[in-house]
């Protein structure tokens, strides 16, 4: 891979984990109305339609080459989003 995929693909990654941050927000907001048997369930699918689609448009942008970095932009990007939103609330 060489290095432009390599920043390409690594802007991406911490975009995603700030895209996922504010989706999980969104959704957890709208959860909490439903019983504890059904949030279990839609946490799963969560859980699995987020990791499909990061996977997917990995796909598309260096097919499908997963590293490590890649993993922990995701968290950086989800823990600064927090870190941020919690200064500003």
């Amino acid at each position: 891979m060489d290095l432009k995929i390599q920043i390409i693909s690594l802007i991406f990654s911490f975009l995603y984990g700030i895209f996922l941050y504010i989706m999980f927000r969104i959704i957890y907001k709208c959860i909490f109305l439903l019983r504890k048997r059904y949030q279990i369930i839609f946490n799963f699918i969560y859980c699995i339609v987020f990791s499909l689609l990061y996977f997917f448009l990995l796909l598309f942008i260096n097919n499908g080459t997963l590293h490590i970095y890649f993993l922990l932009l995701i968290i950086f990007g989800f823990l600064l989003s927090y870190q941020l939103l919690k200064k500003i609330v």
